[in-house]
């Protein structure tokens, strides 16, 4: 079928009122047009020969979608959209109304760009956010796992049912069982819900922290998302080397402000002994045992603990 330019290009000749007949009359004789006009017996050939370029692209827009080459390559004017008639009264006449109305696969891709809006990454992967979201795979990877999932997977049902508490999770095993994995299917899941995320490589993220000293704007606003978002993780929690000033100032102020507001979430290698030995040493002051254990008061109380066993997933892949 011609596009909508080329056909009014052809009305501007001579020829006009017999080309505008025979497209009125191939329009009449199509079954998308037939099918509308079931929809809308009250709309008569007069009405519809007035609002003939409409119709032109309600018919080309439906032939289009009917052999749809995929999102990206939409012939469409308007990009994953189709050209919808309704009628209206309008004035105390019978109007023939045009709206532009999203395909599914618009709708599915702006339903998945909300999703990607509520949550942020600081040094983790986005393929770790975006791929292998599948309960059958994560659970069929390792049986030695399928406690710990099932734990998870009950904590993502009962927000669902219920809502947020302040309560998270914490999720502590050996090298390369999918601790991520499953933090970010956590996320995911969630925010298709309507909660917000953030996720938090920490060996990156304290490396970044010695920069932000001199952008005090930029750690504000960092800090500030980790706060005030729906769910926080830190991620590697006891992978980074700590500074005084980064243990109480930035990552304290960070757990004070959450505490009985919001769950804040973490996966480790330490289980909490090994996490507060960790905690309690910096590289510039030594061993302080008791800022270790203020800032444990701040995690141990408010987290639900997660043994995740299995084999090292990335040694197998390797």
């Amino acid at each position: 079928m011609e596009s909508l330019g080329q056909v009014l290009k052809q009305m501007k000749g001579p020829s006009f009122l017999k080309r505008s007949q025979a497209i009125f009359d191939e329009l009449l004789s199509d079954p998308i047009v037939k099918e509308l006009r079931e929809e809308h017996p009250e709309l008569d050939e007069a009405k519809l020969r007035t609002n003939l370029p409409r119709l032109y692209q309600y018919v080309n827009d439906r032939r289009n979608c009917g052999n749809c080459p995929g999102l990206e390559k939409c012939p469409n004017d308007f990009q994953g959209h189709y050209s919808k008639l309704e009628t209206a009264a309008l004035n105390g006449q019978l109007e023939l109304v045009e709206r532009k109305a999203p395909c599914s696969l618009q709708v599915a891709k702006q339903n998945e760009d909300q999703i990607r809006k509520r949550i942020r990454s600081f040094y983790v992967d986005e393929r770790a956010l975006q791929e292998g979201y599948n309960e059958v795979e994560i659970m069929g990877k390792d049986r030695h796992r399928a406690p710990a999932v099932n734990q998870v997977f009950r904590y993502i049902r009962e927000v669902k049912e219920h809502g947020l508490t302040p309560r998270g999770l914490y999720l502590f095993g050996s090298f390369g069982t999918g601790k991520t994995f499953l933090m970010s299917y956590m996320l995911h899941e969630l925010a298709i819900a309507g909660y917000t995320g953030v996720i938090v490589y920490m060996p990156e993220f304290m490396e970044d922290l010695k920069s932000m000293i001199q952008d005090s704007q930029k750690l504000k606003d960092t800090v500030e998302v980790m706060k005030n978002c729906d769910l926080l993780i830190f991620d590697d929690l006891g992978a980074e080397n700590l500074s005084p000033w980064v243990r109480d100032h930035v990552l304290g102020a960070i757990l004070n402000f959450r505490m009985n507001r919001k769950p804040t979430f973490y996966t480790s290698n330490y289980d909490f002994g090994g996490l507060e030995k960790h905690l309690s040493f910096t590289s510039k002051d030594g061993e302080e045992m008791h800022k270790g254990q203020r800032l444990m008061d701040r995690i141990s109380p408010f987290v639900d603990i997660v043994h995740l066993h299995g084999e090292n997933q990335r040694r197998s892949r390797a």
